[in-house]
């Protein structure tokens, strides 16, 4: 069941990374919520980046967020550090942290979709940025060596998973002593079981496969990360949220 819900999401990101490509459409994927609207406080996708974020980058990259908040205005990114993109995607976030972390940083998006990974090169080069790699692989088996990144982000990615605590365990992993975590995703308040998310909106759609807060702390906890956050920003759906989520990985 696990590789049939993969291939599923594969296929509906691949789908909209072409429609992005060729101008046909949005390709946002949050269908159930209508996502792909120009406004300030549109749920899903570009509407949750400033203008000011937005007009950093050529019109191509702007337009391709399928995510549901804005991971970069919370990581508080710094000069010269090293972070790691989970699904990312047509490259938006990618982007606005090379700017973020300047010439002597680097950011590397990962993303198991063809599509999405050409998508994103392709708006590197618009972009003319070149500290950034993109790299294909699964986020329950980040392609990096131990302890190599100073910062994780994603934008509504980990509850497309099929395997939570491999990503968290994969994102203790690659972070640094000291380093940290801060992500957008769509998380559930605790008592909502997950039959009742899945009534809420598809897995591909960003609902179904929803953590609970209370899961979502006592995963990062059980990978060994500390200082966990998890903040409502905005709802979604009945008893869902877009979160801020936030952790660090002790010194020692």
């Amino acid at each position: 069941m696990s590789t049939d819900v993969r291939e599923n999401v594969r296929r509906r990101y691949a789908e909209a990374a072409r429609g992005l490509a060729q101008g046909t459409g949005c390709g946002c994927d949050c269908e159930s919520i209508g996502c792909c609207g120009e406004e300030a406080d549109t749920l899903f996708g570009q509407g949750l980046y400033a203008q000011a974020d937005r007009g950093e980058l050529p019109e191509e990259a702007a337009t391709a967020s399928l995510g549901c908040g804005n991971p970069v205005a919370v990581a508080d990114l710094r000069t010269g550090e090293t972070v790691l993109d989970l699904g990312s995607g047509g490259g938006i976030d990618v982007l606005l942290s090379a700017r973020r972390v300047g010439p002597t940083g680097t950011v590397y998006g990962l993303d198991m979709t063809d599509e999405m990974l050409e998508l994103g090169r392709r708006n590197a080069e618009l972009a003319r940025t070149t500290n950034v790699h993109f790299l294909k692989g699964l986020i329950e088996d980040i392609p990096l060596v131990d302890g190599s990144v100073d910062v994780v982000i994603s934008n509504c990615v980990v509850n497309l998973s099929t395997d939570k605590p491999a990503v968290l365990r994969e994102i203790a992993r690659v972070l640094k002593p000291g380093g940290r975590l801060g992500i957008s995703d769509v998380v559930a308040e605790d008592g909502l079981s997950a039959e009742a998310r899945a009534e809420r909106g598809s897995f591909v759609g960003c609902i179904a496969g929803a953590l609970s807060e209370g899961e979502y702390r006592s995963g990062l906890e059980d990978a060994g990360l500390a200082d966990v956050e998890v903040r409502f920003t905005h709802r979604v759906a009945d008893g869902m949220h877009g979160a801020i989520v936030r952790a660090r990985k002790p010194e020692r």
